[in-house]
């Protein structure tokens, strides 16, 4: 498989008037083109802190991230997207101007991208709303329409910080469901951060475990399923169970 982004001896420490708090020890991992890798590990590790060196918001203190050879710093844009636990659609703009929006603050509205859109929208089943607001849309909906608009700018790399933990526990299944397909189908690379074994299980194709805070890896757990299941799909896997339980073990071995 071919590189994307390495991720080599990566250290990064909070500092306040109370003193230095280590938040990442020498992470290393790769993420390779197609990847679809799941974060876990327990609260507070510094799960996040990690997108957000990912993503170009943070500098390491020590160690480098390096997209496809170069530095992130290095990029005239980061062609990374990222998609929070909140949808942050705007309340006074229809889907499709939210849609839009990247678009047009970046300064690419040419007829491809609009072109593209357009079929995101159809493909995944929300071009009958597109006129609506936010406000009329349920969750699940919502979730789907902020990873369109976070798709229409075609990043490399797509950044998920727990995007499911505000849906109650059925729309969560759904849109897990749904997203993960939608990820797939769009050939996307794609680091997820989650506190959901199960989720994280469902729709990954290997899993970094890190440890409490100062966290390291722990391990990266392998996901071999059958090449075309839905994340819904690998549920009723036996082999479901035995991932759970493995990451699960890795989490709690410590206590």
């Amino acid at each position: 498989m071919e590189s994307l982004m390495e991720i080599s001896h990566v250290n990064y420490s909070y500092h306040s008037i109370q003193g230095e708090t280590p938040a990442l020890i020498n992470i290393n991992f790769t993420v390779y083109k197609g990847d679809f890798i799941a974060v876990v590990g327990p609260s507070g590790c510094g799960k996040s802190t990690l997108l957000s060196l990912i993503s170009g918001l943070l500098e390491p203190e020590h160690g480098e991230i390096l997209l496809e050879g170069k530095k992130l710093k290095e990029l005239s844009h980061t062609p990374i997207g990222y998609m929070l636990q909140k949808d942050h659609l705007l309340e006074w703009r229809t889907i499709w101007k939210n849609i839009m929006l990247g678009l047009e603050i970046q300064n690419r509205m040419t007829p491809d991208a609009i072109h593209y859109a357009d079929t995101l929208l159809k493909n995944y089943g929300l071009y009958e709303f597109k006129d609506k607001r936010p406000s009329e849309l349920s969750g699940g909906m919502r979730q789907r329409a902020a990873l369109i608009r976070t798709l229409v700018l075609q990043p490399e790399l797509l950044l998920l910080d727990e995007p499911f933990s505000a849906l109650d526990y059925q729309t969560r299944l759904k849109v897990a469901d749904d997203i993960g397909t939608i990820i797939k189908k769009e050939k996307k690379t794609a680091i997820l951060v989650t506190h959901d074994l199960s989720e994280a299980v469902s729709l990954a194709n290997k899993v970094i475990v890190l440890s409490k805070r100062p966290a390291q890896i722990e391990s990266v757990v392998p996901m071999e399923f059958e090449e075309n299941l839905t994340p819904f799909e690998r549920r009723a896997m036996p082999q479901f169970k035995d991932y759970f339980n493995i990451i699960w073990k890795e989490l709690n071995h410590d206590q």
